[in-house]
């Protein structure tokens, strides 16, 4: 469809997980969408493969973050996904799979959510002795209220397609193999809908939101960023890339 232009996230081998090469390059692609927004309707961001859209960030490269580098990561990732929910088009999250974590994070920042059978959703970061630190702890409670954000992140919890849906975190949920086309079906509707309207109305649902949470993101990035001071969080870490359980010290 020629009006409307979809971002695929492409390391299949890691289960997309987001890197910082892939956040800076999230970032330009959205700057770029945004110079030329006026030949588009809609913007779809799905993952490359079946097993997953993002499965979170890369914890790879995570573990070996100085506190400072890991300022610098999550502040352009927290900053690349502020620009994408603030885009003048709706965007779509085509979940196929794992959003987790980060991968979580990134289809809360769209507007409209639609997620297969086998999706797999949450915000585990605590079990990696950090905190969702690309805007969840906003988003998930602006979404669900504070009481059963608090409650899904402080478990860990991980939530099934329908689980999701019950609580309106996804908008709709299909089979695996109709995923493309129940995708398509909604993006034709968009696209036959009056582009200003669209982006008004967005605006407007969001205003509410801005003025109340810029403070929220600046207290979640530096928390965040007091977690890397932390043993447990390179316990953490250290644990999930060696596939055991962590032994967290309090320290």
């Amino acid at each position: 469809m020629e009006k409307a232009i979809t971002i695929v996230f492409s390391r299949e081998k890691q289960l997309n997980a987001m890197n910082s090469l892939m956040v800076k390059e999230l970032s330009t692609l959205i700057d770029e969408i945004d110079s030329v927004k006026e030949k588009y309707r809609v913007l779809i961001l799905t993952g490359g493969g079946e097993k997953s859209f993002v499965a979170g960030a890369d914890i790879s490269e995570m573990s070996n973050m100085s506190p400072n580098e890991a300022k610098l990561f999550l502040s352009s990732a927290q900053n690349a996904l502020l620009k994408l929910e603030k885009l003048d088009l709706p965007v779509i999250a085509k979940i196929n799979g794992f959003a987790l974590g980060g991968g979580f994070e990134l289809a809360l920042a769209c507007d409209i959510r639609i997620a297969s059978q086998n999706a797999l959703l949450g915000l585990p970061e605590v079990t990696l002795g950090i905190i969702p630190s690309a805007g969840g702890t906003q988003r998930l409670t602006k979404l669900v209220g504070e009481s059963i954000a608090k409650y899904w992140i402080l478990t860990a919890k991980r939530l099934k397609a329908k689980e999701a849906y019950n609580f309106g975190v996804v908008h709709e949920v299909c089979e695996p193999q109709d995923l493309d086309e129940y995708t398509n079906k909604l993006i034709e509707k968009i696209i036959g809908l009056a582009p200003i309207a669209l982006v008004k109305a967005k605006k407007s649902i969001q205003s509410t939101f801005w003025k109340n949470t810029i403070l929220g993101y600046e207290d979640e990035l530096n928390n965040a960023v007091d977690c890397f001071e932390s043993d447990d969080l390179r316990e953490g870490m250290k644990a999930f890339l060696e596939k055991r359980r962590a032994n967290f010290e309090n320290k």
